[in-house]
């Protein structure tokens, strides 16, 4: 079992004064977090059970993806090895296999898989079968980032090389056809994300801004400016409202979309942030990093909640599971991590 680094100190006088003022915390105001005891510096007797429960190996290139299906019981994961691999999540245990490269986006609702493949189209997965179900066609460079709405009607695709983007394509999946492409008028946009009710597309770029759009029109909404560097990855909050977004600056930043304004950042790893998540309860953002680790933070008060390490290569993708118990993350190590929550 690799180890599970926590950011907890160790016992001596100014800890035990910090129990106890955890204690009388929990005693005078019923805070809690998770059904763990928040102390003065947001360290959790809770968080001490996070467990690293398994390493799935299999994968020969660096994995960029990773999700679970929404029953709880499957890891899908796609890597630079031009497959697409389905784990049961309990066991470990190897299920499926077909091909498919990255990048590529999960449906809601655990049916649909979607992923590059050659010649830059676009192909569309049923993941209980493993049958092809349609192609999309029209990119003409490599493609950066897939995104699916909630349900499950559109698809939104960006491609191109730095200052040479295609822009961001938008298509109807019920009849494989274009919807709209919203111009190249920006560097590549490296990650794209879909609003939970279908309303807001978003896309990570590498001029260092988040740009919103109206996902049924492709009209403008606003531009979220604060990172100082390149955005690699975003994510929405399970409220719509929120947007986390990972940087080459190392910083995570949480947005209010209603407003456009940054709510706080989140500081501590040392490279770029490739990956950010939100825990389904969206008390919780899980970033995974260049630097080889995983952190989970309080979205509350930004503050860090512990570090997972035990890759020994780049994190590209953190998923958590619907019932917030479990994460999984991808590496340049070519594993897949499962992580166990505390309840």
């Amino acid at each position: 079992m690799e180890r599970v680094h926590r950011s907890v100190p160790t016992t001596n006088h100014k800890l035990k004064n910090e129990l106890l003022v955890g204690f009388l915390l929990l005693g005078l105001t019923g805070c809690g977090y998770w059904k763990g005891i928040e102390l003065m510096q947001t360290k959790t007797f809770a968080w001490e059970k996070v467990a690293l429960t398994n390493t799935l190996t299999g994968h020969t290139n660096p994995v960029y993806f990773v999700a679970i299906t929404p029953d709880g019981q499957t890891i899908v994961s796609s890597s630079n090895d031009g497959t697409i691999r389905l784990w049961n999540l309990n066991t470990g245990q190897l299920s499926r296999t077909f091909t498919g490269s990255y990048p590529a986006a999960m449906s809601w609702d655990g049916q649909t898989m979607a992923n590059q493949e050659e010649n830059y189209t676009i192909k569309l997965w049923n993941l209980n079968t493993g049958q092809l179900i349609r192609t999309l066609t029209g990119h003409s460079k490599s493609l950066d980032s897939i995104a699916i709405s909630a349900d499950g009607q559109t698809l939104a695709s960006s491609s191109g090389e730095l200052f040479s983007s295609e822009g961001i394509v938008v298509w109807d999946l019920n009849t494989g056809q274009e919807i709209y492409t919203i111009p190249s008028d920006r560097l590549k946009d490296q990650s794209l994300s879909i609003s939970p009710n279908g309303q807001i597309l978003a896309a990570g770029n590498w001029d260092k801004n988040i740009w919103l759009w109206d996902l049924k029109t492709g009209q403008a909404i606003r531009t979220l400016t604060g990172h100082s560097r390149g955005v690699f990855s975003i994510a929405f909050g399970a409220d719509g409202q929120t947007l986390a977004s990972g940087s080459m600056d190392r910083n995570i930043k949480i947005w209010n979309l209603k407003t456009g304004e940054e709510i706080r950042t989140l500081t501590g790893h040392s490279n770029y942030v490739r990956a950010v998540a939100f825990s389904p309860d969206g008390q919780t953002i899980a970033s995974g990093s260049w630097d080889k680790s995983i952190k989970l933070w309080n979205c509350k008060t930004g503050q860090e909640i512990c570090t997972l390490t035990g890759h020994s290569n780049r994190v590209n993708a953190v998923a958590f599971s619907p019932d917030g118990n479990t994460l999984v993350s991808g590496s340049e190590d070519d594993t897949i991590k499962i992580w166990r929550l505390p309840k």
